[in-house]
Order: structure tokens, then C-alpha cells, then sequence
């Protein structure tokens, strides 16, 4: 009862492992440490169950080795970010795009049982629906997304062409402990949090007004878990909460003493709203933990995210100039 778990010392990956641990499975980690950290698995320090590989996911003769033995994948190893994929396409296209061929690759050789790949809701861009089913147009506005879908595509085709019995979750803002805090100026709730730690009025992008479906870890999990028990194939999947809520409100439960409103940016919806109507036919799963719950337990877990970059608006504006050059044509 072996699962692979590529991307397991990240924010999610480690989540995951955490319960495929508790459940009795013995979990193989793989990861480069890009984003990832060995800290997030250090509660498992001594377990026999949980073999910890340092490697990368495009590394065809790491993968394969990786792969011996395996009976499910997990693929979550990809690096994220819009502004570092703007200005590193060529990265992003090895570490989500190759990765994920070099990861098919040695699971299909491996013959193994089921292969779970985790994509990104940034597929669909500015969508025409809210919420948005797994039928809406792909619409990539920026190398991140685009490389997450070429990496589903994929997945997809290997399952249609060579039968490897494979499924795509597509992720909406999961939330949680452990939330990554490396890397250019990036999700919402690792900037807020440092700046409460710090004392610093959390930035605001545009009027805050913009809603996001803010989807706790462990309902992401229960996910990935459920995709793993099923015998389904083929299939694209979103996960959601049902229940975006706005960047004001999340202000309001996060009890912020302070705020500064900073410039709104292209490219970003106004909204994200996952239609999960055909994950609860299909796998029978829903998310369980309301938004009010889930901050709960991020200020309770606060201390993660001490070291982490405290953002102002300057350096804010100085790590997205990119982001605006390239994404604010017209």
C-alpha cells in the first residue's frame, strides 16, 4: 500500500501525506524544495511509513525509480506563481509540463493503479459563468495557468491513449496551515498574515469587493482521497467551497486593525466560483469546513508564517511590475 506523493513536502503535498499516513498507507515523497520545505514533514520524523525523496519531477531516471513499488500518484509537484511564470516561462514549462510527461511516463511503466493529478482553476481565466462548470472555455492568462493545463491535457490523453487510470481535480483557493510564504508576492492569506504579525495594514487589491472561493486543506484532501478510492477515469473535476466570500469580509474575520488599498490588476477575476456539482455525482464528496472555521485555524497556526516577507504596497508594486506590463496589454 504504497502512494507516491509528488510535491509532498509543500503546502498541500504535506496535508496530504499527513493523512494517507494516518490512514495506515506508506507514503514516498518527492520534491526539489522549490516551494516545498522538509519542516512540513518533520512530525513525521522517524516514521518508517514515509520515505522523503529530494528530486525533481522532470528527472526521468528519479521518477523512475521513484515509481518502483507505487501503487497511486499523487501529482502535485509544479511550480506556482503568476509573476515568477511571466518571467520564467521556460521553468515553469520543465517543472508543470515536463514534469508531468516524466512523471506519466514512469507511472505508466510502473503499471501503477491510480493516478490522482492535481490542476488549477486559473485554467478558466475571466470566465462567462459564475459558478464555473468543468464545460467553460480554458482561457490561461498567464504562463502558470497555461503550463497547469498543458500538464492536465496531458494526464487526460494518457489516460484516453494508454488507459492509465487518471483523474484531474482543479483546485479553487485552498487555504490552510502550512500555506507556502517563499516566492514573489503571491497568496492572499500568507501576505495577510504576515502583516498581522507584523502590525502592518493588510493590502487590498482594488476595492476588495472581488470574491474568491476560499476551499480549506482538508476538504482539499478529502478530495484527492476520494478521486484515489474511486474507479472513475478521464475525468476533470473542480474542487470548491460553494461559498465565495469577498477580500473585505476575509479582512473582517481576520479582525485586521488596518488596511491600504493598492491598484486592481489584469488579468485577475473578479470572482471564482467552482460549479462542484459534478465531483458530488461522481465521487460523492462536498466540502465541510466553512470559511469562519477555517481562519479560525489559520490565525491559530499564525507562528507559521513569522519569517515570512512582510509586503507593502511599494514592494508589492515593485515584485508585480511585470505582472503589469505583460498582462495590462490590451
Amino acid at each position: 500500500m504504497l502512494d507516491l506523493v509528488t510535491g509532498g513536502a509543500g503546502f498541500i503535498g504535506s496535508h496530504l501525506a499527513d493523512r494517507l499516513l494516518a490512514l495506515g498507507r506508506s507514503v514516498r515523497v518527492v520534491d526539489n524544495m522549490a516551494s516545498g520545505s522538509p519542516r512540513n514533514l518533520l512530525q513525521h520524523k522517524g516514521n518508517a511509513k514515509l520515505d522523503l525523496r529530494v528530486g525533481d519531477v522532470a528527472d526521468a531516471d528519479i521518477m523512475a525509480s521513484a515509481m518502483q513499488g507505487v501503487e497511486r500518484v499523487f501529482h502535485l509537484a509544479a511550480l506556482a506563481d503568476i509573476v515568477p511564470s511571466i518571467q520564467n516561462p521556460e521553468g515553469y514549462f520543465r517543472s508543470n509540463v515536463v514534469g508531468t510527461f516524466t512523471t506519466l511516463q514512469a507511472a505508466r511503466a510502473a503499471g501503477v493503479r491510480r493516478f490522482v493529478y492535481v490542476a488549477s482553476s486559473s485554467c478558466y481565466g475571466i470566465p462567462d459563468f459564475y459558478p464555473t462548470p468543468e464545460t467553460a472555455e480554458i482561457r490561461p492568462q498567464y504562463p502558470y495557468a497555461l503550463t497547469k493545463w498543458l500538464g492536465e491535457c496531458q494526464v487526460m490523453h494518457w489516460a484516453q491513449v494508454y488507459g492509465l487510470p487518471a483523474l484531474s481535480v482543479r483546485f479553487f483557493n485552498i487555504y490552510g496551515p502550512r500555506a507556502r510564504t517563499s516566492g514573489t508576492y503571491g497568496a492572499v492569506f500568507g501576505v495577510f498574515l504576515a502583516q498581522l504579525l507584523a502590525g502592518k495594514p493588510l493590502t487590498i487589491v482594488g476595492d476588495g469587493e472581488q470574491t474568491r472561493d476560499f476551499t480549506y486543506v482538508s476538504d482539499a484532501v478529502d478530495a484527492l482521497i476520494c478521486a484515489a478510492e474511486s474507479n472513475k477515469v478521464s475525468l476533470c473535476l473542480n474542487v470548491g467551497s460553494d461559498n465565495p466570500v469577498s477580500v473585505n469580509t476575509l479582512t473582517k474575520l481576520l479582525k485586521a486593525p488596518a488596511t491600504v488599498h493598492i491598484p486592481k490588476r489584469p488579468g485577475e477575476p473578479d470572482c471564482t466560483f467552482a460549479d462542484t456539482t459534478r465531483i458530488k455525482a461522481e465521487l460523492g464528496w462536498r466540502s465541510r469546513v466553512p470559511i469562519e472555521e477555517g481562519v479560525q485555524h489559520m490565525l491559530e497556526a499564525i507562528d507559521y508564517w513569522r519569517d515570512a516577507p512582510v509586503w507593502t504596497p511599494d514592494s508589492i508594486a515593485e515584485a508585480t511590475k511585470d505582472w503589469f506590463t505583460y498582462l495590462g496589454r490590451k
